[in-house]
């Protein structure tokens, strides 16, 4: 990783925005996120009881879709007509693997999820992570495509994007924002995807 890089978008973006994330300028457009409230509802979506009945968790699923300020316009409509066209069976299959990425084996569960939405050619990147970084803000990252991009390719990370989502990238990218909220103010990551709208901003 460049780290020099890094610590001069940190300094521009701090110069613009002395508070950070605090800034007055700044709130203004995370109040267009609405993230407390996406975090609280996410929090019920996938508590491991909701995995118990599948249609319903589905249902919330969408909501949590549509309600999110990150996922494209374009994305949502086709992602509830892909959940609601799906039989039984196929809705139990991805609630199993979607139970498994939040409740424990996450790359057999995340491996799972992309081969049935990539069957409805819906495997996208938003689509997967979305619901892991409102259910776990601190520890899980939103891939938004263009800005994964960005992030790899000018702070110069060891990984290799592709539109289709795959474990290895997830994890290494996860591994790389981490480490990054390490080097950085704590201004700029009250949660992770700030912290990459921040390099997205800055980038």
């Amino acid at each position: 990783m460049n780290y020099e890089k890094l610590k001069i978008a940190e300094a521009h973006f701090l110069q613009s925005y002395p508070g950070g994330f605090a800034d007055p300028e700044l709130e203004k457009v995370g109040k267009r996120h609405r993230m407390d409230k996406m975090i609280d509802f996410a929090r019920e979506v996938f508590q491991k009881s909701a995995f118990e009945q599948p249609n319903a968790f589905l249902e919330n699923l969408v909501k949590l879709v549509s309600r999110s300020s990150m996922v494209s316009l374009f994305e949502k409509p086709k992602f509830r007509d892909a959940v609601n066209d799906m039989n039984s069976s196929d809705r139990e299959e991805f609630v199993e693997a979607l139970r498994k990425l939040y409740h424990g084996g996450q790359a057999t569960g995340f491996r799972e999820a992309v081969e049935i939405l990539g069957r409805r050619k819906i495997a996208k990147w938003s689509l997967l992570t979305i619901g892991l970084v409102y259910y776990r803000p601190q520890k899980e990252v939103f891939v938004k495509p263009t800005t994964a991009k960005n992030i790899v390719q000018k702070l110069e990370l060891d990984l290799e994007y592709r539109p289709r989502p795959s474990w290895e990238f997830y994890k290494g990218y996860r591994e790389a924002i981490l480490d990054i909220k390490e080097r950085v103010d704590p201004s700029l990551s009250p949660n992770n995807a700030a912290l990459t709208g921040f390099l997205m901003m800055t980038l």
